[in-house]
């Protein structure tokens, strides 16, 4: 052993330092030198002083370095154990896992933190179910990952150490061609940090604005010298709401609130359901008319800007729902609250005689008008683009309705009114490649009952097209055709014919209708309305009216809607075969074979089931085109548009529907079961 420790060699700058005093020596050596050709005596007594040197200098040498070699082994033996009891005691949860995730050492305070021994040896997977296998390192050497352990939050970070070079050195081992690696697992506790970052989220800016939807009605239905109490009471509880959440509110207008809180308080009114909506319905001094509100929300926006124009976006959402809801916008999401009575009419025409001005100068101004509805076109889409096209030809303009599927039910026999008819062009009626040929800076698109921009005839005219026009009565959804140059939608109609209906009468006094198109308009709103049994309005029979004086006559209408013998058949079988859930919500299904519109006697039979006793709501599901389309129905006590909604779909409080992709009939059910059972237990239902 001391044989090996005296072929021990230094090396770097320790080895410099013991040979300085060599080094010095010959530079002694060179001085004695010149000594001696300056005194040669002189350089004698040198040279004696410099045999001393060199002597006591290698002798020193010789003897210390046994010693230095022996006090270094100790060092770096003493040191190594420092290292494993500082690592042992590190107060940073630490572990080594092998490369299947097994825990192969642990230190002191990561066995404190999970609570096991010394020797715990299982899989990591076992204390943290959620860091599975497939969560480890890989080809990345390092992965970062947020756990959450009993009370405590961790950023997890999980580190890949090569041993490929250790097992090449290895003595023991042949490393050849290994390349295994440990692992090594870090926990570091974020908790304060999350809850400091927390506090700050909780307090940032939220903008709100609050709408009274039917401000004047409200004031028209109780007598004068009680309107200012009225008022007065409506700012007292909104005000006095907003207080209790520590916020600010502000009349911006008569009808009109502006509403500065903390993010915190928002999440208060979530789970509150927003009931300052049902509070304000509350007042009432003898008015006749119940108080509604619409909230927009905008919050989680890079700056106090972008947050208010996300309540403008929101509240533009909720007015256009219907009202009597909350809405709260993020850059990510957006949530709906309320929404669960009717949009009451407004009594005045003069929205609809506005938007018809609007409409008749943009169509003058352009050369081509092209109609679209939505895909799988019902009576109310096709009615609402014969009534546009006719505005168009009035105005003297070429006009062609986007059509790519007319060989169905009702809609072949509305179609087949216009094909081979001397008054009409053959391009009346085209598909979707025609339609994009007729597109241009110079032409107008009308898109009529859908407002939802995936759904439409043929998505890429909103693309090439840069003047859009949108009827539509359906309830706003987070999709929207967006930069449309006029925009007229309105929850509270019955129909998109009766929309169009009406700004017909105030297009100008040489518009004249034929017939045909007048039977098609009062389909569209004899079919929405379900035969004049829901949704219908004042203006809906002024509509009807106006168009039955133009040529509409009920006997043919009901020629074009009668069904085929397998098409009663398959609706009333839907009906018989219907299951009472929760002795509340009729479920059912509709078969789509041999059936040209399988979707549309769904909707039928759906109608039927609300004539049972004690039904809510309908719901038939319908096996089509590879899709399970399901047709909700109710008559006033279910909001089935929030239903619907919550399975991707939309529509009105009473008349929704939606799609579902890649799952059965069967799966469809029980899909929509458990968003039912959901929203009955969350008071939703």
């Amino acid at each position: 052993m001391a044989s090996k420790k005296k072929n021990m060699k230094l090396k770097g700058r320790l080895k410099s330092y013991t040979q300085t005093s060599l080094y010095l020596g010959f530079l002694l050596v060179a001085v004695n030198l010149l000594v001696y050709i300056l005194n040669i005596s002189s350089g004698l007594v040198l040279t004696c002083f410099t045999l001393f040197y060199f002597a006591v200098t290698v002798s020193m040498l010789l003897y210390n370095k046994p010693i230095i070699m022996n006090e270094l082994v100790s060092f770096a033996t003493q040191y190594g154990q420092i290292q494993k009891v500082l690592l042992r005691e590190l107060e940073l949860p630490y572990a080594m896992l092998d490369e299947e995730g097994k825990i192969i050492w642990t230190n002191a305070y990561f066995e404190h933190v999970v609570h096991k021994d010394r020797g715990y040896r299982k899989s990591i997977t076992s204390l943290f179910p959620s860091i599975t296998k497939e969560r480890l390192p890989d080809d990345m050497e390092e992965v970062d990952l947020n756990l959450d352990y009993e009370d405590r939050n961790y950023l997890v970070r999980m580190k890949k150490i090569s041993m490929k070079e250790m097992a090449q050195n290895s003595d023991i081992i042949d490393g050849e061609g290994y390349d295994g690696c440990l692992i090594a697992f870090y926990l570091f506790d974020e908790t304060a940090l999350r809850i400091a970052l927390k506090e700050v989220d909780d307090q940032s800016l939220a903008v709100g604005m609050v709408y009274l939807d039917n401000y004047e009605e409200a004031l028209e239905s109780v007598e004068e010298v009680r309107r200012s109490l009225l008022t007065a009471l409506i700012d007292r509880k909104v005000n006095k709401y907003i207080a209790a959440l520590d916020g600010i509110c502000k009349k911006i207008e008569k009808d009109k609130y502006m509403v500065i809180l903390r993010k915190k308080a928002t999440e208060l009114l979530k789970e509150n359901k927003f009931d300052l909506l049902s509070d304000v319905k509350t007042i009432n001094i003898g008015n006749e008319m119940a108080v509604t509100i619409s909230i927009g929300i905008g919050l989680d926006g890079l700056s106090y800007a972008q947050n208010y124009e996300f309540a403008r976006n929101a509240i533009d959402l909720a007015l256009g729902r219907g009202g009597d809801q909350a809405v709260v916008k993020t850059p990510d999401n957006t949530i709906y609250f309320g929404g669960k009575s009717q949009q009451v009419e407004k009594n005045t025409r003069v929205k609809a005689r506005v938007k018809a001005q609007a409409l008749r100068e943009i169509i003058s101004s352009k050369d081509q008008v092209i109609i679209m509805g939505h895909r799988n076109p019902d009576a109310d889409s096709f009615g609402a683009a014969v009534g546009i096209y006719r505005i168009a030809r009035t105005l003297e303009r070429k006009a062609h309705i986007v059509l790519n599927d007319s060989g169905s039910g009702a809609i072949k026999s509305m179609t087949d009114l216009f094909r081979d008819n001397d008054n009409y062009t053959e391009d009346m009626l085209v598909n979707s490649q025609q339609a994009m040929e007729y597109a241009g800076n110079n032409a107008v698109l009308v898109v009529v009952d859908v407002n939802k921009p995936s759904i439409t005839e043929c998505p890429d005219l909103l693309r090439i097209c840069k003047t859009i026009v949108v009827f539509d009565h359906h309830r706003q959804g987070t999709e929207v055709v967006e930069n449309a140059t006029l925009s007229y939608v309105e929850a509270y109609a019955s129909s998109t014919c009766e929309m169009v209906s009406e700004i017909l009468q105030y297009i100008g006094e040489s518009i004249r209708i034929t017939s045909e198109e007048a039977d098609c308009m009062y389909s569209g709103i004899m079919i929405d309305t379900n035969n004049f049994m829901s949704k219908t309005g004042v203006r809906t029979f002024e509509a009807a009216a106006f168009l039955r004086r133009n040529g509409a006559d009920v006997t043919r209408v009901r020629k074009l809607f009668r069904e085929d013998a397998v098409e009663y058949k398959a609706k009333a079988d839907a009906v018989s075969q219907a299951e009472i859930y929760k002795n509340s919500y009729a479920i059912s299904t509709c078969t789509s074979e041999d059936i040209e519109s399988p979707t549309v006697v769904g909707a039928q039979a759906a109608n039927e089931l609300l004539n049972i006793r004690g039904v809510k709501a309908s719901f038939i599901l319908t096996d089509y085109q590879n899709q399970i389309f399901i047709s909700a129905r109710s008559i006033d006590e279910v909001n089935v548009q929030i239903i619907m909604e919550k399975m991707g779909g939309g529509g009105h409080l009473n008349i929704a529907g939606c799609q579902l992709n890649g799952v059965s009939i069967s799966e469809g059910i029980g899909i929509l079961k458990a968003t039912l059972d959901k929203m009955i237990e969350e008071g939703d239902l």
